[in-house]
Formats: C-alpha cells, structure tokens, sequence
C-alpha cells in the first residue's frame, strides 16, 4: 500500500504579513500542496494522510470547494483527513454541511474512529480538534486491532497543551503506521512506523531546511513498513547566515557580499542575517537598505566597534571615559554588558570631539 503522508499546510495563511511577498508566500502554500496532490498521482499512491491544520483557520465554503476541486482529480486515491487546533471544528462550522468528493473521508468526531478501505485491506484511525487545546492523552492505551488489516493511526499534537502522548508508548503499538501532525520540522522516528512530515512550506523565519511530505509503502501480506522517505517539495526555504565583517568592510562590500550569499543560494529563498566581526567605530551598517534590496526578513547586527581601550585609557587616564572604561571593562563580560561599553564610549567620544569643536 502505497501512501503520502502531509500534514500542516495551513492553506488561508499569509506568511511574513508584513513584508512585501507575502501574497507570494501565501500562493506558494497553495501551489505546493497543488503539487502534493500531482505527486500522489504521478506516484500511483493509494491513499494521502493529512494530519491536521489543512486549514490555517475555520475554512471557508469556498476554501472546502478549491480543495475538494484538487481531491476529485485523483478519484483512486483514498484522502483522509482530521482537523488539528488552527482548523479546529465548530458548532458553525461549514463541514458540517459541505459534500465531499467521493475519495474523502475526514474524521469529524472528538473521539478515536475508523474507516475500512476493502481495495486495500486497509483500515485508518483518526479524530479531530473541537477544542484549541487537548491537554490530555487521548491515545493512552490504543491499540490496532489484531484483524489482519493494514492500520493507521492518524494524530495531531505532541507537546503539553495539543494532544501530550507517549512517543515511546505509541512506536510500541501494534499500528502498522502512525501520520502525525502539528510539528513543523520533518522528523522520522526509529523503525520508520511513524513520522512528523512537518509543514510543505515553511511558515516562518525560524522553520529554516528542507520541507516537503513523506512517501511510504506498506506490505500487504505482512503489514508492515517497507519504505519510508522524506522528499522535500516546498519552493521557498528560510536560511540563515552570519557575515563576518572586518574594520575595513564598508556598507557597498557588505551589500557585495549579501548579494553574492543570496546568487549563491538563489533568490526565490528568504535570508535572515547576522553580522559578526569587529567594525570601524564610525561605520554604521544600513540595515534597511539591505533588507530593501532582497528577500531579507531579519538583519541582527552582531559586530563590535574595535576601540582599543589600552591606548583610550592611557589617553584618557583621570576624566570620564578612563573611569567608564575602568568601570565596565571586564575579561568575561557579557554581550549586554559589551554593548554598554561600546555604546557609552562612543557617546563620550563624540562628546569630547564636539566640546573639542565648540
């Protein structure tokens, strides 16, 4: 039995709302999970899991309809469905009227239920969020039954306030597969028999490497998991860089640089950036012009101005800034307590330079 396995795709989300691609991110949720419903085709699959926030929201009609519209072009396929915490079942919600393509089974109810695919000696187990939050372990003590069936287990959750299973508990069933969902980041867990396939696309700065769906084949005679693989599908990564920068590095080579990291790694990605190094005391980096040229969703400037506080101190040993030096110059000082240093000098130097002036 041949199977896809996906889960979080959250179609309706718009990622990095509050930079200029993100209706790019948001079609690109749509688009990729378009071609999760190709490569279950193109792969002769029989069946797709999705375990959970389909939907980034309560779906809308006409949102059941554009991914009803996709599930009717693979009418061989068995789709099967439960709702997660962000597409949580309501009382008003519009599942409970909408007709599904043939194809579809989606687990509507609070409590653990199954479905039996004849053609494939089959039987899937599943149910869904009515609530935002599950704190308790409903999967404590189930079991496949012992019928000769291929047996999915279908979940959503994995850490204290969604659905706080056993993990050790769960690989010891007798389930020939266990689809999970809720956790963004792939993860195949020892013995290939249950999987977190993580988000198509990844959602947010901080979900940087691959991402795509998991592929698997179960034995019919035996029932067990002959394959299991990740393929990554998603169009877009987020990657995550340090430049380190000397004091001679000015803002054009710096902007050199960035600009031949993204070549390198292709455009269509979204960067996030840390500067690293020591810096020219009067070079001040323009962040925003780099973010403005770019795919670029966070630059920390992380560099250090290079004073050298042997040569200010003996400079300066009775006034304000030898005292400041002596005050918090210190061997293993932290990055707070850096800063403090670098900032309050530069502040008293540009003071003594302008009464200097004046």
């Amino acid at each position: 039995m041949k199977f896809i396995h996906t889960a979080d795709i959250h179609w309706g989300m718009n990622p990095d709302s509050d930079k200029p691609w993100s209706r790019e991110r948001a079609q690109a949720i749509k688009d990729t999970f378009t071609r999760i419903i190709k490569e279950a085709k193109d792969r002769d699959a029989d069946c797709i899991f999705i375990s959970g926030d389909l939907f980034h929201s309560q779906p809308l009609v006409r949102d059941l309809k554009e991914i009803n519209y996709l599930f009717s072009t693979i009418p061989a396929i068995h789709v099967c469905i439960i709702a997660g915490n962000h597409d949580r079942i309501r009382k008003s919600s519009a599942l409970y009227s909408f007709t599904w393509s043939p194809n579809v089974t989606f687990f509507m109810g609070e409590e653990l239920s199954s479905v039996y695919f004849e053609d494939i000696n089959t039987e899937v187990f599943g149910f869904s969020y009515h609530s935002a939050e599950i704190t308790e372990n409903r999967l404590a003590g189930v079991q496949a039954p012992a019928n000769g069936r291929i047996s999915i287990l279908m979940a959503h959750g994995g850490d204290s306030k969604h659905l706080p299973f056993d993990r050790d508990q769960l690989l010891a069933t007798s389930f020939s597969y266990i689809a999970l969902g809720h956790i963004h980041k792939p993860e195949i867990f020892p013995g290939s028999r249950m999987a977190y396939p993580g988000s198509p696309e990844p959602l947010d700065k901080t979900e940087s490497g691959r991402h795509g769906i998991i592929v698997g084949d179960i034995n019919y005679m035996t029932g067990k998991v002959t394959s299991l693989e990740f393929v990554p599908l998603s169009k877009t990564q987020y990657i995550s860089l340090a430049v380190h920068v000397t004091p001679e590095t000015t803002n054009a080579e710096l902007a050199d640089r960035i600009d031949e990291e993204i070549q390198k790694r292709g455009q269509e990605h979204i960067y996030r950036f840390r500067i690293r190094g020591m810096r020219d005391p009067e070079m001040e980096f323009d962040l925003d012009a780099l973010s403005y040229r770019w795919k670029i969703s966070e630059i920390i400037d992380e560099s250090e101005p290079q004073y050298d506080f042997s040569a200010l101190f003996a400079e300066h040993p009775s006034d304000m800034i030898g005292f400041y030096i002596q005050a918090l110059q210190k061997e293993n000082a932290s990055p707070i307590e850096k800063k403090a240093l670098y900032y309050g000098i530069n502040a008293l130097l540009h003071t003594t330079d302008e009464r200097s002036q004046s």
